[in-house]
């Protein structure tokens, strides 16, 4: 087995290990070695539990499965998007939030939180819950259609233009959420800032389900990008001749990391460090081709966050912390390391 291959099956291998321990922890503990058990129990597949696997058995299938794998769904998206955009930007700082999607979402989940008891009682009666995922979701794909058509020159997407653009939509879309919620009552603002903080508290299957096809596709499509990303690396008149199309290659990583992140920050909040520093690791661990940093970074991604969560779950138990102060207490020594450790290499 080479590196690459080793790096691969020991992330599937954390990955599995985080979700089974993910499983059992939380207000009731259930041991890892029951929950297989427990699970075919719950489906029938064989009779004699007591009445505590009954309950366990009704916990896993109903809070914790549709929460550990809501989990595991926006990490993976958050990591490959977060490789993917620092790739057509070239830049290790560069992440989807840098073009506007988490504030643009974050606008619109403001903008419902605060004003549904007002305006939009009859639609929040008929939408529920799913009001707030899709204006977020709305919020995100139209800050990136803002930022996409201001950034076009002859018909081709400028990454300096873009990046301008983005910086001035997360500014425009930051001070409008900071009125609302200044404008929100106690319970509005307390909300706002539990959704912006990011939390899969709210986990179910009909999210789980939701949100799936808008990361599969993503999680599949993107590493197909990688070979190109290599190429525009060395910069994208190059990379055209090349034979490299960088159009189509920035079109379609805008496209898919917005389906991606604007699905799971409709559902999740805002989760922040995932997108920007799992790419780094990836990267430190098997090189900078492309062809291996997508996917490992959804691997990466998605064992990052199952953590998190848990960690979420159990730090302050039986509180709950927001899952983004988690990957911040996490992410930001590790970023200020590998910022460190960068700058001795290029010292010496």
């Amino acid at each position: 087995m080479n590196r690459k291959s080793i790096i691969y099956a020991i992330l599937t291998t954390g990955l599995f290990i985080a979700i089974l321990f993910s499983l059992g922890m939380g207000a009731m503990k259930i041991p890892v070695t029951d929950i297989p058990g427990i699970l075919a129990g719950s489906s029938g597949l064989f009779t004699g539990l007591t009445t505590d696997d009954d309950l366990a058995g009704n916990v896993l299938s109903y809070v914790r499965m549709p929460r550990v794998l809501l989990g595991v769904l926006v990490g993976a998206a958050l990591g490959i998007s977060g490789a993917a955009v620092q790739g057509i930007f070239r830049n290790p700082l560069a992440e989807p939030g840098l073009i506007g999607i988490s504030a643009g979402a974050s606008l619109f989940a403001a903008l419902v939180i605060g004003m549904e008891s007002v305006l939009l009682v009859s639609i929040g009666q008929f939408l529920g819950y799913y009001l707030l995922a899709f204006a977020a979701f709305a919020g995100a794909g139209l800050a990136a259609i803002l930022v996409y058509r201001f950034s076009r020159t002859d018909g081709r997407p400028d990454i300096a233009t873009m990046l301008l653009a983005g910086i001035a939509i997360n500014a425009l879309a930051g001070a409008l959420t900071g009125l609302i919620s200044y404008l929100a009552d106690e319970q509005q603002l307390r909300t706002i800032t539990f959704w912006m903080l990011g939390s899969l508290g709210g986990a179910s299957w009909k999210m789980v389900l939701g949100i799936f096809p808008f990361v599969l596709v993503p999680v599949l499509a993107l590493p197909l990008f990688g070979k190109g990303l290599n190429l525009f690396a060395i910069g994208e008149r190059q990379a055209e001749q090349a034979g490299t199309d960088p159009g189509k290659i920035k079109n379609a990583v805008i496209i898919f990391s917005t389906l991606s992140v604007g699905a799971c920050v409709s559902v999740s909040g805002i989760i922040g460090f995932v997108g920007l520093l799992v790419p780094h690791i990836v990267r430190l661990l098997g090189g900078v081709d492309h062809r291996f940093v997508l996917p490992a970074s959804a691997l990466l991604g998605a064992l990052v966050l199952t953590v998190s969560d848990m960690l979420a779950r159990v730090l302050a138990a039986p509180l709950e912390l927001p899952i983004g102060v988690i990957t911040a207490l996490l992410g930001a020594p590790v970023f200020l390391y590998i910022l460190y450790r960068d700058k001795k290499k290029t010292a010496q």
